[in-house]
């Protein structure tokens, strides 16, 4: 099994930063990527940021510029540095983790817990 730890979520003012990071474990072969999205109450799930092992990047307009992904490798782990958070930034945010694991052939998604992110006006 594989399992994803988020941890770094919390209530900030408009204008603050937070940053979020999720530790893979598990039996882990290879990861092919590792992100994060989010969902507010009401919406649909929304990706925030991608990372490739290649260290290949994604983010919606919506954040592009304010927030950046980046990964340890060694560690398993993806962090999400969140800077001139907006109101709108509010939401759960979940890790996920697209994963080869030992024995198996194929590449599967795994998913946090979420961690919830509160930006006040």
């Amino acid at each position: 099994q594989v399992q994803l730890v988020e941890s770094g979520g919390g209530l900030v003012q408009a204008g603050g930063s937070l940053r979020l990071s999720c530790a893979a474990s598990g039996s882990i072969l290879s990861i092919n990527a590792m992100g994060w999205y989010r969902q507010a109450p009401g919406k649909q799930r929304e990706l925030v940021a991608a990372i490739t092992s290649g260290g290949s990047t994604n983010y919606p307009d919506s954040v592009k510029g304010r927030f950046t992904i980046s990964r340890d490798n060694a560690e398993n782990t993806v962090y999400l540095q969140m800077n001139s958070l907006k109101p709108e930034d509010t939401a759960t945010y979940y890790c996920y983790c697209n994963v080869r694991r030992w024995g198996t052939q194929r590449y599967n998604d795994y998913w946090g817990q979420g961690t919830q992110v509160t930006v006040s006006s």
